[in-house]
């Protein structure tokens, strides 16, 4: 215990920032040692003064300055001057003072601790450089400090200070990581101290009557110069106007955005003041080192900052695992050509239509605010219409609709906004909502969005939550980030209205007219989707550039005498089999059956020996020829006759494990639905009359029994009249299964 803290006061000196007067958000110099623990580097940090100046405000804090009380004394070890006087080296010897109690100085054996410091002042190039190492325990610990103020890029009486510095515990008893942890600690609790320095001795300058000092100019004589602060009455005035003048000079004055791509492009602390918002030293520094390293890797598009800033912020500042982060979502960015996605996508009629969610001016704290009115949207007739991928894209569009209206935003109100807020109106939420593949696609599309689009959501404002609402939540909150969650408010019925509610967050003025407001929302209320409209699996599957790997929904063709067969292993009884398909061509006889054997693999057609395709080749048949109904295998519930059009939901618990077989077989004549093996006259005949073939689309899932009461499956979610669901339903109480079809 008693090593470790005198790590943290060892490091700590870095906190103090004695030598550079100035802010300490730090990196460590490329060249540093490979195995140190934490790198700093500060963002552009600009005093409106000239040079002169502010190298005779610092000059000041030598030997010691109250300002600074840690700071012991210093003394000068060495000093030189070039010929011409132009450039000043100074070395330094520093006492830094531990703040520690007695006892422990005592165990250390040391009272005071001390570093080492050249200063490098290049009058000519009106440069100062500031390097630093400890020069107490570095066996043990390693702590390097660069420091440089130079000109204003864009204005010559301005002057720049930027800042890296690395700690390196190399060993230290076994604590090096929690030394470093505490050092930080204090580290970002007095960071502000040497900006604080600099201004206190401009403004003792300026009572001094001291505002201006002539630039260096060769010395007509022969000798060294040293910086003296001249009368204000012999002082050569610089000019207001900098080097650069007209319509395309640029005004430091108002920080502008920086173009990414460009390692010179630097941040400095006014712009991310203004755009990206307060942050602590230690962030500041993050988000540099990460932008740094985007800028010399990155071979595609760089990110903007408030975007880099949003993968930090969901990792915690953590820099490996945000880089990690960022640089998976830039890999998916640039294989699905997601920065193009506004200009390249245009949003079908169909979602144009049926999609119930829009932008709705902004909320209170001037986030953009997307309304959706999920309870009016029909959620199977969108996923069936456009595909998951569809739907997909309509969200990646709002996602990337919203980072253009923070910046949009941003810019209008004078302050940094990063996120949007969401506004869920879920008046009309009922079981329909809760059918299972489309929960599926929710789930699969937030799963797309928590990967890309972190930290984007300011607020979620839920209203009028139905009873059923806490059923989906179960559903869907596991897929969101807890700090995600927190942005949460969900408001029952009509509690929204009046104090406490939506007023505390939107103008009263911009309400929509749908919740009580006078403002017009241009939002459509959605309705049914035709059936006419829905999409086949393989139009679904053949689209090009797809973002998802797979459809949630599969396709299937069914021939006369060769049924299509779908084998689920269950290791545990009672699981839960739920399956919802679509009939879209012909009509099919749908059973279940459950063999404690391992069906084996199909064997070679004998027709296609003789070069002939069979239906059977291309269905491979679960059940074997050979296999008795009621002893190899048993039926688990009565087969359901499927007409073409319809559309079946339902679910089996299962009683035993084994092997379930899904089967759909040609309907026809009872004469030859007899048996579920295939005969040779019906293999021709289904392979001389086209019409003895059927089509589905199916999804099937397996659940645990208690995840299935928990989600209210594909079953209770049919009894809606929003899908006009009719009430033929088929149950079975022996084998706990049951099963409803909508025409």
């Amino acid at each position: 215990m008693i090593h470790r803290k005198f790590t943290a006061f060892i490091n700590a000196y870095i906190t103090q920032h004695t030598f550079s007067g100035q802010d300490s958000n730090q990196k460590a110099p490329r060249e540093t040692l490979p195995t140190m623990v934490q790198e700093y580097q500060s963002p552009v940090r600009v005093y409106k003064h000239p040079f002169e100046l502010i190298m005779a405000a610092y000059v000041r804090r030598f030997p010691k300055s109250h300002l600074i009380p840690v700071f012991v004394d210093s003394e000068v070890i060495s000093e030189s001057h070039s010929k011409d006087g132009a450039t000043l080296v100074t070395e330094r010897r520093c006492v830094i003072d531990i703040e520690a109690p007695r006892l422990l100085k005592r165990i250390a054996g040391v009272d005071y601790l001390y570093f080492l410091q050249k200063n490098t002042l290049n009058r000519r190039d009106r440069t100062l450089r500031i390097e630093v190492h400890n020069e107490t325990f570095s066996n043990r610990v390693v702590i390097r400090e660069c420091c440089n103020y130079t000109v204003h890029p864009d204005n010559e009486d301005w002057t720049s200070f930027e800042q890296a510095a690395s700690l390196d515990i190399k060993s230290f008893f076994g604590l090096e990581s929690t030394a470093e942890k505490l050092a930080m600690k204090q580290y970002a609790s007095s960071i502000k101290k040497g900006k604080e320095m600099i201004e206190y001795y401009l403004k003792e300058l300026e009572e001094e009557g001291v505002t201006c000092i002539p630039r260096w100019t060769p010395p007509v004589v022969s000798g060294a110069a040293k910086l003296q602060l001249l009368p204000r009455s012999t002082a050569r005035a610089i000019p207001v106007c900098s080097a650069k003048t007209g319509p395309d000079s640029k005004d430091p004055t108002a920080p502008s955005e920086p173009a990414a791509g460009s390692p010179d492009d630097k941040l400095d602390a006014d712009y991310i003041r203004r755009y990206l918002g307060d942050l602590t030293p230690l962030q500041e520094s993050c988000l540099i080192r990460l932008r740094q390293w985007l800028q010399e890797t990155h071979k595609g598009k760089i990110p903007k900052d408030q975007h880099v800033l949003r993968f930090l912020r969901a990792r915690d500042f953590n820099l490996d695992k945000a880089r990690e982060f960022l640089c998976q979502s830039l890999t998916w960015r640039k294989q699905h050509q997601v920065d193009f996605l506004l200009d390249a996508w245009e949003r079908p009629a169909l979602l144009q239509d049926y999609y119930t969610g829009g932008w709705h001016h902004h909320d209170r704290e001037g986030r953009p605010l997307y309304i959706l009115r999920l309870g009016l949207m029909d959620t199977k007739g969108l996923v069936r219409a456009s595909g998951e991928e569809g739907l997909l894209r309509q969200v990646l569009s709002i996602n990337e609709e919203g980072l253009r209206r923070c910046e949009e935003n941003t810019r209008v109100f004078g302050r940094p906004i990063s996120c949007w807020t969401c506004l869920v109106d879920l008046e009309g939420l009922n079981m329909r909502h809760l059918w299972r593949p489309g929960v599926k696609a929710l789930l699969r599309i937030i799963e797309v969005v928590e990967a890309n689009y972190p930290e984007t959501l300011g607020r979620l404002l839920i209203l009028r939550a139905p009873r059923v609402f806490p059923v989906l939540w179960t559903l869907v909150s596991p897929l969101i980030d807890e700090n995600t969650r927190k942005k949460f408010l969900v408001y029952a019925g009509n509690d929204y209205q009046g104090p406490g509610g939506l007023v505390d967050y939107i103008d009263k003025e911009i309400i929509p007219d749908f919740l009580g407001g006078d403002c017009m929302c241009d939002i459509p209320e959605g309705g049914l989707v035709p059936k006419s409209l829905y999409r086949t699996a393989e139009e679904l599957e053949s689209e090009e550039n797809r973002l998802l790997t797979d459809s949630i929904y599969k396709s299937a063709s069914i021939f006369k005498g060769a049924p299509y067969e779908m084998l689920i292993e269950i290791n545990e009884a009672s699981s839960v089999i739920t399956w919802d398909f679509d009939v879209s061509k012909g009509d099919v006889i749908f059973n279940i059956y459950h063999s404690k054997r391992a069906p084996q693999p199909p064997k070679k057609d004998t027709l296609g020996a003789h070069g002939i395709t069979s239906p059977g080749a291309v269905n491979a048949q679960m059940i074997d020829r050979n296999w008795v109904l009621g002893q190899d295998y048993s039926m688990v519930e009565k087969a359901l006759t499927c007409r073409e059009g319809e559309s079946v939901q339902g679910s089996h618990v299962t009683r035993w494990p084994g092997f379930y077989i899904l089967q759909w077989r040609f309907h026809s004549s009872p004469a030859c639905s007899a048996s579920s093996l295939p005969r040779v006259d019906d293999v021709l005949a289904s392979l001389q009359v086209s019409s003895h073939k059927c089509k589905i689309m199916y999804y099937t899932e397996v659940l645990a029994s208690h995840d299935f009461r928990g989600s209210m499956t594909s079953l209770e979610s049919s009894h809606s009249g929003f899908s006009q669901l009719s009430a033929a339903t088929t149950s079975s109480s022996q084998s706990h299964a049951s099963s409803t079809v909508s025409r």
